[in-house]
């Protein structure tokens, strides 16, 4: 079954080059699969449920930094302390190994979140200097105090370790200095083997596609280039947070090793660009140049573009920061329409997934890459208007602001929404629906536009999944038809006759019906469990540690706890902590969860929490049903009235339901839904 990215093969082209830090001429798009404190949407076992619809948009995901931090609450990851222990606050490295390794079959690459400019010593040898021992293949890694820089925290690592007889390293830092932990010497030749290491263990054992390297501002870009250079670095993109383009071109060139550049940046001037813009809704800000598009696009195959990342986004009263406050889908619509690597931020993802969708899927038909060009149209106050030049002549028109072009000769009308809309040139030549692939809630209405040089083409579709051919339904372009159940919608231009460029539309309706979502969880024998629960805005079942359960329910021969929760809208979630009491040990952080869930605890904990089991697929997935077999013939239909099965006299019910995929059904006259 083609999906529309497969269907675009450029999209996927397998980059075989010289490794030199991002591929030339890439038209992939990254996703940030994370957000500050995202434990429940970035554990890895969730990350790899949305594997398969992921990869239909995103080539990249760039996730935390994946090592154990040592720490017995949340970490973001940002205070490494082990490098080959890969048990973090986002899962065990079993489930780590497993997300790669599905992403990697989805044609997905996975970038991990390289800290090394400096390394924490929580905990670990009862010294602030002391680090651990490691054993990888055999040898034994370790820094010691000589590792650190001569300069570190101002210099109050040196009087510390003064007063207690430790030696620190004679050099000086090669860049900035950060108080939070130890700096590295990156002129220690213990230093960077450690880390050269690391990073090929990271590429070579756990099977990342490549690194983001956090605050590269704190030692010379030479050793990224040298750490790039040993793993043979594809993909590797520094967080040289500056908005000068020059300060940007200036650490690119740093990182040359035998004159050739070994990482890309990201485009943090792109991004102050765009925030402007958005924000003020003044839109020529945008014609200001970032890396992308600075000294005639020299630097736009070593920019990776953003709009947001962990550190810009707002996350609370106290905290700020720097967002983007207005116009968040037009600044994705610049992102996804303009030259760079464009990496979508998640959270804006979860909030405009539709939308997004369809910018990245225009910018993929246009054939726009790292290196397009852009002719710039209309520049004013109200709006600004852009041409990116995709491959083969073909190009997406992007306004943003309040503008509708005189003449769109040459061009259609593709997706658009609060003060942008994109064009796609007619040569792209293939059809277009208003959804992307998707889940819904409820039925609705696609137009299908035939984006084509021939302003007479027709498009002919199918939706039971088969290929169209010239005697299926043919419509005109604008043609509407609505979608009501679960469609698998295939969709070809009809030029001379001949069905060409079939698009196919995966398109999932799943029936919203507010309902209680019951959590359970196997009894571990503790002698205290708490159930501590909070949504987007609230924690439910009040402050920590929550509410103790005293009551359990036998399933299956086994005690469980359990607490349910309303869930009213289809968008809603929430997540779950279990845990022994105040300052006693918990789990780690469970969810988004939206429907039962069964869950079974570790017995030992890793990294300071307990991990859990998700059973649920285990247990009978089918609300209401008692009955092993049926006494009469029994129907089965969907909840849109098809009839799916006709289950007859003396079979086992269980086997008919185990082959339904989860959703609402009627079974002999009564709803049962499949979680």
């Amino acid at each position: 079954m083609k999906r529309l990215s497969t269907l675009l093969a450029s999209a996927f082209v397998s980059v075989a080059m010289m490794a030199q830090g991002w591929p030339a001429n890439y038209n992939g798009v990254m996703l940030q699969g994370f957000f500050w404190d995202s434990y429940t949407d970035t554990q890895w076992t969730n990350l790899e449920s949305q594997a398969e619809e992921l990869s239909e948009y995103f080539n990249l995901v760039w996730v935390p930094n994946s090592g154990n931090c040592n720490s017995s609450w949340n970490n973001m990851g940002y205070m490494p302390v082990y490098y080959y222990d890969q048990n973090s606050s986002f899962g065990t490295e079993s489930q780590l190994r497993s997300m790669i390794s599905t992403f990697r079959k989805n044609n997905v690459g996975v970038i991990a979140d390289v800290v090394v400019n400096h390394r924490n010593n929580l905990g670990v040898g009862g010294s602030w200097v002391d680090y651990p021992v490691e054993t990888y293949n055999g040898t034994q890694w370790t820094m010691y105090p000589t590792d650190i820089t001569a300069n570190d925290d101002g210099g109050k690592t040196a009087t510390w370790a003064k007063n207690n007889g430790i030696s620190l390293s004679a050099n000086y830092d090669t860049g900035e200095d950060w108080s939070g932990c130890r700096d590295l010497d990156h002129k220690s030749e213990n230093v960077r083997k450690n880390i050269i290491n690391y990073i090929q263990y990271l590429k070579n054992d756990l099977g990342y596609a490549g690194y983001r390297y956090d605050m590269v501002k704190g030692y010379s870009a030479s050793y990224t280039g040298e750490y790039n250079k040993a793993a043979n670095a594809e993909f590797s993109v520094g967080e040289y947070w500056d908005g000068n383009t020059g300060a940007l071109k200036n650490w690119v060139n740093g990182t040359k090793v035998d004159g050739a550049i070994q990482s890309a940046a990201f485009d943090f001037a792109l991004r102050y660009i765009v925030r402007d813009a958005c924000n003020s809704g003044v839109w020529n800000n945008l014609a200001k140049a970032g890396l992308n598009r600075v000294d005639n696009y020299a630097y736009s195959r070593y920019a990776v573009t953003f709009v947001e990342n962990h550190d810009t986004q707002y996350r609370s009263a106290t905290e700020p920061n720097d967002p983007i406050k207005n116009n968040i889908e037009a600044a994705n619509a610049y992102l996804l329409c303009s030259p760079g690597t464009p990496c979508v931020f998640l959270k804006h993802w979860k909030d405009y997934k539709e939308e997004i969708k369809q910018m990245i899927n225009a910018r993929r038909l246009a054939g726009v890459t790292n290196q397009s060009t852009v002719n710039e149209l209309r520049n004013s106050a109200a709006y600004y208007v852009i041409r990116t030049n995709g491959d083969n002549g073909k190009y997406v028109y992007l306004v943003t602001g309040n503008y509708t072009p005189d003449n769109t000769n040459g061009m259609t009308l593709a997706t658009s929404g609060k003060n942008y809309k994109i064009y796609l040139s007619n040569n792209v030549e293939s059809p277009w629906a208003s959804k992307p692939s998707g889940t819904y809630s409820n039925s609705f209405d696609v137009t299908l536009t035939a984006i084509s040089e021939d302003k007479g083409a027709q498009l002919v579709y199918t939706t039971d999944g088969t290929e169209p051919t010239a005697s299926s339904t043919a419509v005109n372009s604008g043609a509407v038809i609505t979608i009501a159940a679960s469609t698998v919608l295939k969709v070809a231009l009809l030029k001379n006759g001949t069905p060409q460029n079939t698009v196919t539309y995966n398109y999932t309706i799943k029936m919203f019906e507010p309902h209680k979502a019951t959590v359970y969880v196997q009894n571990p024998g503790w002698s205290d469990m708490y159930f501590y629960a909070w949504d987007s805005s609230v924690s439910l079942l009040g402050s920590w540690p929550g509410t103790k359960m005293t009551t359990t329910t036998e399933i299956n021969g086994k005690q469980w706890y359990s607490q349910s929760f309303d869930v009213n809208t289809a968008d809603y979630s929430f997540n779950i902590i279990f845990n022994q009491g105040s300052g006693k040990p918990q789990t780690v952080d469970i969810g988004p969860i939206t429907e039962d869930k069964y869950y079974v605890l570790s017995t030992s904990m890793t990294n300071g929490k307990y991990t859990v089991t998700d059973i649920t697929d285990t247990m009978t997935g089918i609300e209401g049903v008692v009955t092993s077999t049926v006494a009469s013939p029994t129907k089965v239909y969907s909840i849109d009235g098809r009839l799916l099965y006709t289950i007859p006299d003396g079979s086992a019910l269980s086997e008919v339901l185990q082959k339904l995929d989860k959703g609402l059904y009627v079974i002999g006259g009564k709803k049962y839904l499949k979680r």
